[in-house]
């Protein structure tokens, strides 16, 4: 997931002059052979290592925010006191090291051991059940014993395997460039270490509220005090024929991910149902495994009712530089054995299908509960459901956002660990807001996408920079308001803009 960044700057252990480091700034450089940053806050001065323990981003090019820094590629968030992820997608502390201040020169000094974990707070509950082990579920189980908490702990997932990096299935994995080590995000010996019982390959049947009980399919009950439901969403089958036939695919799981990756060492030509960031992804995966690949899309212009057809354009010309054919304005009318017939009547020919035309929340468990439901499970801004004790995250959740006023609900991966972090401090009985920030990203070969904010509609696109120069940002606006900012290589913009967001409550101007 990247690699560490190599020590350049000054040796920080014989320490710079004071004047070096004026407030709000970062000063890069390296301790005992390692990346170090020096921050300061006003009169307080931190050092903290300097690599994000998400995928190796550069702290030193992010953003300071009070005393927090920022990761410049995901948004991850560390804690310059203690070194602690406050924001996912980083899950591991960075290390912080000891300030030596001498007159007007500052140093570091040795590394600090990581701080104990807080107490387990008063009146916790006595067992926490968490249904669905995806980005969500999985953040909420770490945070909830990051924070303290020490009782019965169960984390129930209807996949098999480990809890993986869900954006790699779709991007470095799926191309081949990563190795499938990388994609669990914890060890079986770190939940067993951390009493963490893990629940694979079971999913649950239904939640009685009143004897607070998930009951699991095939049978076994868990009692729970607090309940936190996750269970993400499924992919949207078409009903096609010969949409089941055995070279048919849809990506969701890592064994959805293996198959395809099978299914490519024979395949020479691949159709990809779906212009979506999961159907392009997928594309530009199946382009590195040097397959002939044809797109199919309903839209003119590839991803325009989200990035607008400025941008959506831009990424198709990416992608059939890189040797992908589009089919847009039609849709699949048959698969067989050979080809994709399409609504106009070509036929594309295929031993490898992939179908990726979106994501249905898997909002049943909670129907059946008598939670609220309309269009996702209804959370308030605890993401608490309407039933007390009961909190739901992620994929399913749909929250009412301050930042663009509406109830919304997104499928970030980002957002969906956030969501188990607050959930899981909500469960504690910390009456945090979720007011994240929605951040997603997308990566197309060379290209690399940050999205902050919520743009459902908007009343016109302000471009700033060139697409073709890879130095680019799309403001979505409504009125006189910003609503969303999508940008290409322009890192500090896309935190500073987050900030901004936060800082208004709103929108940006």
């Amino acid at each position: 997931m990247g690699e560490e960044q190599t020590p350049s700057g000054p040796d920080l252990s014989e320490g710079v002059a004071l004047s070096e480091l004026a407030d709000g700034t970062i000063v890069l450089g390296h301790a005992d052979g390692e990346a170090v940053l020096l921050a300061r806050r006003g009169e307080e001065i931190f050092a903290v290592g300097a690599t994000c323990t998400h995928y190796s981003g550069p702290l030193s090019e992010g953003l300071l925010v009070e005393r927090t820094v920022r990761c410049p590629w995901h948004h991850a968030c560390f804690d310059l006191r203690t070194g602690a992820p406050l924001r996912a997608p980083a899950l591991n502390p960075i290390p912080c090291y000891e300030v030596v201040r001498q007159r007007d020169r500052v140093r570091v000094g040795r590394r600090l051991p990581e701080p104990k974990l807080p107490a387990s707070p008063d009146g916790a509950p006595v067992r926490i059940v968490i249904v669905g082990a995806g980005a969500a579920g999985h953040c909420a189980a770490e945070t909830l014993r990051r924070e303290g908490y020490r009782g019965q702990l169960v984390l129930i997932g209807a996949d098999a395997h480990l809890p993986v990096d869900r954006p790699n299935l779709s991007k470095d994995y799926l191309a081949g460039t990563a190795p499938e080590e990388w994609l669990p995000l914890r060890t079986r010996e770190f939940f067993d270490e951390h009493r963490i019982e893990l629940v694979l390959g079971a999913r649950a049947l239904s939640v009685e509220t009143a004897r607070k009980q998930v009951i699991l399919e095939g049978g076994g009950t868990y009692g729970y005090d607090k309940l936190l439901i996750a269970t993400g969403a499924d992919p949207v089958r078409l009903d096609l024929p010969g949409g089941d036939m055995p070279h048919v695919h849809y990506l969701r799981t890592l064994g959805h991910s293996r198959a395809i990756i099978a299914a490519a060492a024979t395949a020479r030509r691949a159709v990809v149902i779906g212009s979506s960031f999961i159907g392009l992804e997928v594309a530009a995966s199946l382009r590195a495994r040097n397959l002939e690949v044809h797109v199919v899309g309903p839209d003119a212009v590839p991803l325009a009712r989200v990035m607008g057809p400025e941008l959506g354009a831009f990424i198709r010309k990416v992608h059939e530089e890189h040797g992908v054919v589009f089919h847009l304005g039609t849709r699949p009318r048959a698969i067989d054995g050979k080809s994709v017939t399409l609504d106009n009547g070509e036929r594309v020919p295929a031993e490898l299908v992939v179908i990726g035309v979106g994501v249905r929340p898997e909002v049943s468990l909670a129907e059946k509960a008598g939670l609220a439901v309309d269009r996702g499970v209804l959370v308030d801004e605890y993401l608490q459901t309407s039933v007390a004790g009961v909190f739901a995250a992620g994929d399913i959740a749909r929250w009412p956002d301050r930042h663009s006023g509406e109830r919304i609900r997104v499928e970030h991966w980002v957002v969906a660990e956030r969501q188990g972090q607050t959930a899981a401090r909500n469960m504690l009985g910390k009456r945090e807001k979720f007011d994240s920030v929605p951040f997603f990203w997308s990566a197309h070969y060379d290209v690399g996408i940050n999205y902050v904010g919520h743009a459902g509609a908007w009343s016109r696109i302000e471009i700033e920079g060139s697409f073709d120069e890879r130095n680019a940002a799309v403001r979505f606006i409504a009125g006189e308001k910003t609503l969303a900012l999508a940008t290409i290589y322009r890192d500090q913009q896309s935190l500073q803009f987050e900030r901004q967001l936060e800082l208004s409550g709103g929108s940006a101007t």
